[in-house]
């Protein structure tokens, strides 16, 4: 048996003596000769103490030392199993301080991450509350970032001083959400307003009578600047439209009244009975393009008629706004089914009748249901406000003409 200060070799095989409690254990076997087979082991076991002595070269030159605890366990654990020749208590001494020194110098830095983390979490408590947003948000923003950069903590503290933290930023963005999500309901609400002038405008737009559509576009554009903020992206589109029937509104009025020539009552009646008669001439049957222009020239001729009409001519008023919708409700109609019906014409007449009556129905039935609707939001938004009742009623009047005019249209189809 051939000796070694820190082995031996014995039936061709060499031994590694046992240390810090281990046995004596087989590391290799003799392969050419004893001494050649010993300097290969001990060579192994010199380059394991440079790593060792690399490992110690690193964690003094480095300033975040800390980093390299778990590279020295697992160093320290493999001089336990490495197969070499040496002094491997030595080894394993020597990463034991430097572990010891490194364990004090993480417990040192967690203390000081601990009062830095503390530090943060009063910062945040301090401005959880706030109500300036932009500046708060930018505050959160970077006390995250410090708390991310910041080392971790003693494990019996970690979760405590986490949730901590995360219940006062949960409280800030909890806030801001809500506020958020108050003011686009409030926009959304805002947005209805809008909508709600603007058919407004529409409405005084198609009005008969020009000086009450300019009575009315003052009112509601005055009511449009008072109205709550919505996003611009939303209330652009609203606006143009809203802007520009005003505008049409005020030009006729501005038409009328300066070029409006001035007209007996009897005689303003007579005209309005006249344009009457004509229209309802127009309504009956199929309405082609040369009625269409008929009836277009009529209105055209309805709007140079003076803006206040005499009380006598209110029956001949709503005959020529009446029939005058059935035209255009009856060319409507007309192109609704050759939409959906591209051979509408080579159709028997029997069948054309049934789809026509079939797509009235359709559409009585989503007029009345409107109808109820305005009925409905008019008696739960009642006020003392007589321009506002006025409002209502007309707009009640109009759908309430829409649900006639096709009722009237269905029932001239099924007569014939």
């Amino acid at each position: 048996m051939t000796e070694h200060p820190y082995g031996y070799i014995k039936e061709d095989k060499i031994y590694l003596k046992g240390f810090l409690g281990q046995e004596d254990r087989v590391i290799g076997e003799v392969k050419e000769d004893e001494a050649s087979t010993i300097r290969y082991f001990e060579d192994r076991y010199e380059t394991i103490k440079q790593k060792v002595e690399n490992l110690k070269k690193d964690i003094e030159e480095n300033q975040n030392k800390g980093s390299f605890l778990m590279k020295l366990i697992h160093l320290k654990n493999a001089l336990m199993s490495y197969d070499g020749l040496g002094d491997f208590p030595a080894l394993i001494r020597e990463l034991e301080e430097k572990e010891a020194y490194l364990e004090e110098i993480i417990q040192s830095n967690r203390q000081k991450n601990l009062e830095i983390k503390k530090a943060l979490i009063e910062e945040a408590d301090a401005i959880k509350n706030s109500t300036d947003w932009k500046e708060a948000s930018e505050a959160f923003k970077e006390l995250k970032l410090k708390w991310l950069k910041t080392g971790p903590v003693e494990k019996e503290v970690q979760d405590e001083i986490e949730k901590k933290f995360q219940d006062i930023l949960d409280i800030f963005y909890g806030n801001r959400k809500n506020y958020f999500d108050g003011l686009a309901l409030q926009a959304e609400q805002n947005i209805k307003v809008y909508e709600s002038l603007l058919e407004q405008a529409r409405e005084a737009h198609d009005l008969p009578d020009a000086k009450t559509a300019f009575e009315i576009s003052k009112k509601i554009q005055k009511q449009w600047k008072a109205s709550g903020r919505v996003p611009a992206a939303k209330r652009q589109p609203i606006w143009d439209e809203f802007s520009k029937l005003n505008n049409r509104i005020f030009s006729r009025f501005k038409r009328v009244s300066q070029n409006t020539p001035s007209l007996s009552p009897g005689l303003v009646i007579k005209k309005i009975e006249k344009l009457a008669t004509e229209m309802k001439g127009l309504s009956k049957g199929k309405i082609d393009d040369t009625k269409l222009a008929q009836a277009k020239r009529l209105q055209a001729e309805w709007k140079k008629l003076p803006p206040k009409k005499p009380r006598n001519a209110q029956q001949s008023i709503g005959s020529f706004v009446f029939f005058s919708e059935i035209v255009f409700e009856k060319s409507f109609l007309d192109k609704l089914c050759h939409s959906k019906y591209p051979d509408f014409d080579s159709k028997d007449p029997d069948e054309q009748v049934t789809i026509k009556s079939g797509l009235l129905k359709d559409l009585i039935a989503r007029d009345q249901r409107e109808l109820n609707t305005v009925k409905e939001n008019t008696e739960n938004f009642r006020t003392q406000e007589s321009d506002f009742d006025q409002m209502m009623r007309r707009k009640i009047a109009a759908h309430k003409r829409k649900v006639d005019v096709k009722n009237h249209i269905l029932k001239e189809l099924t007569n014939n």
